[in-house]
């Protein structure tokens, strides 16, 4: 399974950016997609899962009210629409994927991992 992950970027405070995740196998049905994010010296931390054929969506109180994960099939990607960005969002964006429908928020479940977007939100 591969995945690529794009649409980082630098952003000023406020700003909206769009990260895309293309997988080299894809479902929104057996599969739950994860976004979680490192800023430098600190643990990766969980941002946002998809599962249930794309009916659940789940966020870190963080990012609540401000990102919205998506999905699409015929695309073979997952969305993470991020506004209002905040500095404290610069960080490093990665998706991952496991195999099943269920819960998402421990890195230490997800198999395999995008490389990687940089996400700089600064003035």
């Amino acid at each position: 399974v591969q995945l690529q992950a794009s649409g980082g970027g630098l952003v000023q405070p406020g700003g909206s950016l769009r990260l895309s995740c293309v997988g080299s196998v894809f479902s929104l049905v057996r599969y739950t997609w994860g976004w979680f994010r490192q800023a430098p010296g600190k643990e990766r931390e969980w941002v946002s899962y998809i599962r249930n054929s794309g009916r659940s969506t789940y966020y870190a109180d963080s990012v609540k009210g401000r990102f919205t994960m998506s999905g699409d099939n015929a695309k073979k990607t997952v969305y993470l629409e991020m506004h209002s960005l905040k500095p404290e969002d610069t960080a490093v964006y990665y998706c991952a994927v496991r195999l099943g429908s269920t819960v998402g928020t421990k890195a230490a479940d997800y198999p395999y991992w995008g490389q990687g977007t940089q996400v700089t939100v600064s003035s």
